[in-house]
């Protein structure tokens, strides 16, 4: 009965969320389009499917991968589990390599599970002819994300700030568009904010609150956040690197049949 009652207020904050986003869509066919909407029954069956799925979602994020994730970071970085004495305040990076290979794991089968992600990469393929593979795509975006990951971890563990990452990440982004192909520039700056969706951001976010607690020294507010913003910009970087690295062996492969 407990969780009903949560499920069902978890159903009612889902509806309310989504509520602005019908109430625009609605306005706009109704008074500025001046046509009634189609098929209003099926629409209305759809909707109440997304709440339903979303609030599902949401409660399963909350009961199961939330605190795993808070539970992974934690169970990483204890003393015990680094072989450090109780009272040691070392913050050697070489000593949490375990947590960047969790980060990074997490990162990438998080991303590879992003319904959003999984949208915008049919959708690139069918709108390309297939000259994007989504696979292809998703993958490029996955190793982004883990690389993010590793990154952030280590950056909390180092205590370093993150405006030095920020900056190097938009510099070889503004190198990259420069001599990517025009066709993946768009989508590859898009993929990033289609990654820290439903899925990676529960996750991410909890694994760096969790770090930045257990470490001795670290703000949990100004350290443990940031990963998020990593994880939008990287991905970025990977898909430019795989559109340059593609059209490299297509041009490659040309030449070999000429």
């Amino acid at each position: 009965m407990q969780w009903f009652e949560q499920f069902l207020a978890a159903f009612l904050e889902t509806g309310r969320n989504v509520m602005p986003i019908v109430i625009v869509i609605i306005f706009f066919q109704l008074l500025v389009i001046r046509k009634p909407l189609p098929h209003p029954g099926r629409t209305l069956l759809g909707f109440m499917n997304i709440l339903i799925g979303i609030t599902f979602f949401l409660d399963g994020l909350n009961i199961a991968l939330f605190p795993l994730g808070e539970l992974m970071a934690k169970q990483l970085s204890t003393p015990e589990f680094l072989n450090l004495s109780d009272n040691s305040e070392t913050t050697d990076w070489q000593h949490y390599m375990w947590v960047y290979l969790f980060g990074a794991c997490i990162g990438a089968a998080t991303t590879l599970a992003e319904p959003s992600l999984l949208a915008v990469a049919i959708k690139a393929e069918e709108i390309s002819s297939k000259s994007i593979n989504a696979w292809g795509l998703r993958i490029a975006v996955a190793l982004g994300v883990a690389i993010a990951i590793a990154l952030g971890t280590f950056r909390i563990v180092t205590g370093t700030q993150l405006y030095y990452y920020v900056i190097a990440a938009y510099a070889i982004i503004a190198i990259q568009t420069v001599f990517a192909p025009k066709l993946m520039i768009g989508l590859a700056l898009d993929v990033g904010g289609v990654t820290t969706s439903t899925v990676t951001v529960p996750i991410v976010t909890a694994l760096g609150l969790s770090l930045a607690t257990t470490l001795q020294g670290r703000d949990p507010l100004l350290d443990g956040f940031g990963l998020i913003s990593l994880a939008m910009l990287l991905p970025c970087i990977s898909v430019l690197a795989y559109a340059q690295l593609a059209e490299w062996l297509s041009k490659k492969r040309n030449l070999n049949h000429t």
